[in-house]
């Protein structure tokens, strides 16, 4: 038997080389985080948009004899095009209404326009909007110079905007790049991610893992899907009957669509503007081509989203919204995510029970 003494020093040593080894693995998990933290959002993106984009890849594989790189190639390309060509549209109208009310204001255009006066006939608030409208006509530069520096807040913070805007274009094209090497590898990935989930869950994990699969391709069609096939409708009405700022109004539809919000908000106040400016046949195909456009998401979604998931839509629905509200548009799908792995492992201890229940 050792002495005391000695089996406490030993104690300590091994204390001592147990807290080097734990501190040595805690340097080196902080130093790898810093390192690659730059590239952790576009990796998530890669990886949720190879995992919607793969079954594409695989059926384009299938019908140019399985030269899956061309496929790749082919469908990430066609994505870039897809993401910049709306950016650089959206762009040069924001960029083009900029400049077209700046000219206006130079030019002292506003002074000479009168609303229409048949605004004075509306009722109860005719009158007072018609001698609104005639005010800010008559005095729209003497307001500009009153409340330039709120002005110029405003457009430091646009210009902000559009500057985090360009960051984001270039995070997606990244992801987009991430995404095509993804589906490139997506056999051995997927093999990879299988095994994960087994060592993790056990028998369930090859379950859990197509589960989740699922649950992103739902999302990202059901949300970002929706709202991109929902902005784009609206979008075509603004740019169709030359709507001022339509640029800057899809950003905003599109904004709000994929935030679970109403998208027929903004296109309100158009309807009035297409009453007072356009002809009764211009303001009735705008404002039918509106309102289909923006009540579509109560029949796209039950179609799109959910499709192929074993998960309730309820909790990806609210999945969705609370991962976005804590984490921004990624969260759409953490949130997702997270709350089917809880269904999934609710569900599967709830089966457990009841067969224990049972014998």
């Amino acid at each position: 038997m050792k002495p005391i003494d000695e089996e406490s020093r030993q104690f300590v040593n091994n204390m001592v080389e147990s807290a080097i080894r734990i501190g040595l693995i805690f340097i080196l998990v902080w130093g790898t985080f810093h390192i690659v933290r730059p590239f952790i959002l576009p990796v998530l993106w890669g990886a949720i948009i190879a995992v919607a984009l793969n079954p594409v890849v695989n059926m384009l594989s299938a019908r140019i004899r399985g030269k899956r790189t061309l496929a790749v190639t082919l469908v990430t390309v066609a994505s870039i095009a897809l993401l910049i060509s709306p950016f650089a549209m959206i762009s040069t109208s924001i960029y083009d209404g900029l400049m077209f009310l700046t000219d206006v204001v130079k030019s002292g255009q506003l002074s000479q326009w009168t609303p229409n006066p048949a605004i004075q006939d509306w009722p109860l608030v005719g009158p007072s909007i018609f001698d609104g409208l005639t005010y800010l006509s008559l005095h729209i530069k003497d307001m500009i110079v009153q409340f330039l520096p709120q002005i110029k807040v405003v457009l430091s913070h646009l210009l902000a905007t559009f500057g985090s805007g360009l960051g984001s274009l270039v995070m997606f094209f990244l992801s987009l790049v991430i995404a095509g090497v993804f589906m490139a590898a997506s056999e051995p990935i997927s093999q990879a991610i299988i095994q994960v989930f087994e060592r993790s869950a056990g028998e369930h994990g090859t379950r859990w893992a197509n589960m989740l699969s699922n649950i992103i391709r739902s999302v990202l069609v059901g949300v970002i899907g929706v709202a991109f096939i929902q902005s784009l409708i609206i979008s075509a009405a603004l740019f169709t009957f030359h709507i001022p700022a339509a640029g800057l109004i899809s950003l905003v539809i599109l904004v709000l669509c994929i935030a679970q919000l109403p998208a027929i908000l903004p296109l309100l106040p158009l309807f009035g503007y297409m009453y007072l400016t356009a002809d009764t046949t211009s303001f009735i195909i705008f404002t039918v081509w509106g309102l289909l456009a923006g009540l579509s998401d109560n029949i796209l979604k039950p179609l799109l989203m959910g499709r192929g998931s074993v998960v309730p839509m309820p909790i990806v629905v609210i999945g969705s919204l609370g991962g976005m509200m804590y984490a921004g548009i990624i969260g759409l799908f953490l949130g997702a995510v997270i709350l089917s792995l809880w269904w999934g492992a609710f569900t599967v201890w709830l089966k457990i029970d009841q067969g224990k229940a049972l014998t």
